[in-house]
């Protein structure tokens, strides 16, 4: 089973991403903060980090930063799901290492076909 870390400060959402991979079969940990993200980070190895940028603590750039830095963890594949998509913080994004960008608001179905895509998994919804 794929494990994948979702951080995102809005609650809704938050469990909303989780409903929809969990019901795919992915198994998922959740963070609220970037500082929750880096803590999960040390704790266990991922498959796929899907990040906000807008977070307390810490934004999704500090987290990617992290990650990239990593050894063990620089070639997980990160989504960056954000409200914000100027060309200027998607650039960034794709600066930064990440794998996809995707805009908010958003379905599920397109959150699970990228999810699927990134780790080159099929599930059926």
């Amino acid at each position: 089973m794929k494990k994948i870390l979702i951080i995102e400060d809005n609650e809704l959402l938050l469990k909303m991403i989780e409903f929809i991979l969990k019901k795919n079969g992915f198994e998922t940990t959740v963070a609220k903060t970037g500082k929750e993200a880096i803590n999960a980070l040390h704790e266990t190895p991922f498959d796929l980090i899907i990040t906000d940028l807008m977070l307390p603590y810490a934004n999704g750039f500090e987290i990617i930063e992290h990650i990239k830095q990593n050894k063990a963890q620089n070639q997980v594949p990160v989504i960056i799901i954000s409200a914000v998509v100027n060309e200027e913080t998607v650039m960034a994004g794709f600066d930064s290492g990440v794998d996809d960008y995707i805009k908010k608001p958003f379905t599920p179905g397109e959150l699970l076909s990228r999810v699927t895509r990134l780790l080159k998994v099929n599930v059926t919804a």
